[in-house]
């Protein structure tokens, strides 16, 4: 949808979209309290259920629900717009958030965390078409370094009040508290976008629609058993049974690598030059930091004798970083791939540096500037993919391409948070829960898609840029 030249030249908090921007703040706002706050109480929560062994389960099950929603709103929002996608995804938060909150097993529990996932996948799927239908593209860079700024308050408070609240009264309150921000950002926003309709020239019929959908459900179907069967194999004393269970993983697996390069941009598995690669280098560093911050809180606490609420500021510098990292990005001039390299490198870097900081004797305060560090390298990266890909889709394509984007995310963040915790459960030392040494294998693992995201990050640029040197070279 092309923007008139006088709408063009507003800035996103003019009369013309500070209804919208103050909406879609509250959104992400809602959605950084949620994040979190659950992070931060999920080691109470895990031992009081009895979930330990399980403990990455809850958060790959969350994202795994994320999956299939977020094909399904891409289809949605690429046929009737982004507004039946948002009031889905409104509802399944608050009912997850409920049902998690008043779970008495850890399987229910689970459950809960799942249901939200749904409601998270139509969600920011639904923001990003807003973004790209609602604004000028000159005005982008600078929403999503707002939106970024949007976690600023809720990863200072988030962490510490959800601390408090599952040390001192119940980590039960913590879902109960998110519920109602959720209810207030449906007032917020509703009346901004309920006039957003679907593109003017769409190009997803019926039958591309159910063929989409039915890729998401084989891909989630398939993450899903993948994950259940690893953790029931690393869990199985007898060699049989675990065998048995890898080979289902196996099979999940395969469904889930069938399914995905329908529901990608053409050439994202090869790693081809342009949009793919943004896409990939999307799921390789989401891959590599939401592994790694699901268990920080869990080493703070069991390794290092940290209170919950003091180790949540470890996840409150993340954030912090984070939303510096994307002021940065709508600043910088330069080429935008130049951004997803550099911001790699640095979250490698920083990988590494986490793995030195595992011993209880490391500083406290310098393991928070690291990830403070790997959270502004998160910060810059993403906004610049979240920028490229709007600028490298055309309108009737804004949906489907926003989820393949939310779809790396995902699958980055399953794969992480899946592959630390088997790792944990695999290695860990049930007769000493302070041992760290499982930690550094995470940490050195999950560095490895940190870099490779910097050979991503490279050809994510539509022409190599070492070729047009060399070319403009030749002519001198």
């Amino acid at each position: 949808m092309t923007e008139p030249p006088a709408a063009a030249a507003e800035g996103a908090m003019s009369a013309a979209y500070r209804s919208l921007t103050i909406g879609l703040l509250a959104i992400i706002t809602l959605t950084a309290f949620e994040a979190m706050a659950v992070a931060t109480a999920m080691p109470v929560v895990a031992q009081e259920l009895h979930g330990q062994a399980s403990y990455g389960l809850a958060f790959s099950m969350f994202l795994t629900a994320s999956l299939l929603a977020t094909v399904i709103a891409g289809i949605w929002c690429d046929v009737r717009g982004p507004t039946p996608s948002l009031g889905a995804g409104l509802a399944l938060m608050v009912a997850g958030l409920v049902l998690s909150g008043v779970a008495d097993t850890f399987w229910l529990f689970t459950t809960g965390r799942a249901i939200a996932g749904l409601g998270g996948g139509f969600l920011i799927v639904a923001v990003y078409v807003i973004i790209g239908q609602a604004y000028p593209q000159q005005v982008q860079p600078v929403i999503f370094g707002w939106l970024a700024a949007a976690w600023v308050v809720p990863s200072l408070i988030g962490p510490y009040v959800a601390g408090l609240l599952a040390q001192y009264l119940s980590w039960r309150l913590v879902f109960y508290g998110v519920a109602p921000i959720v209810l207030l950002a449906v007032l917020v926003i509703w009346p901004s976008v309920r006039h957003l309709g679907a593109p003017e020239e769409p190009t997803m019929d019926r039958r591309l629609g159910k063929q989409q959908a039915v890729r998401g459900l084989v891909l989630a179907g398939g993450v899903f058993l993948a994950q259940w069967a690893l953790y029931q194999a690393v869990q199985t004393p007898e060699a049989g049974t675990a065998a048995a269970l890898y080979a289902v993983a196996g099979v999940g697996t395969v469904l889930a690598l069938l399914a995905l390069p329908g529901l990608m941009p053409a050439g994202t598995l090869r790693l081809k030059r342009g949009l793919p690669s943004v896409v990939a280098t999307r799921g390789f560093i989401n891959l590599a930091f939401f592994g790694a911050e699901a268990f920080i809180p869990l080493m703070l606490v069991a390794s290092h004798g940290i209170s919950p609420a003091t180790a949540g500021l470890a996840l409150t510098s993340g954030a912090v970083g984070w939303s510096i990292g994307s002021f940065v990005q709508a600043r910088v001039r330069t080429d935008r791939h130049w951004l997803l390299v550099i911001g790699s490198g640095v979250l490698a870097a920083a990988m590494g540096l986490m793995s030195l900081l595992t011993n209880p004797e490391a500083p406290f305060w310098l393991l928070i500037l690291v990830w403070g560090i790997a959270g502004f390298s998160m910060g810059m990266a993403l906004s610049t993919t979240s920028v490229m890909i709007l600028k490298m889709s055309a309108p009737a394509e804004r949906g489907r391409n926003s989820a393949s984007l939310q779809l790396a995310d995902q699958l980055g963040g399953v794969v992480g948070t899946a592959g630390a915790g088997s790792l944990f459960a695999l290695l860990r030392n049930p007769d000493n829960p302070a041992d760290t040494g499982v930690y550094v294998v995470i940490w050195l693992a999950l560095a490895v898609f940190a870099a490779a995201a910097m050979y991503t990050g490279w050809r994510s640029a539509e022409q190599d840029p070492l070729a047009a040197n060399r070319k403009e070279f030749r002519k001198v």
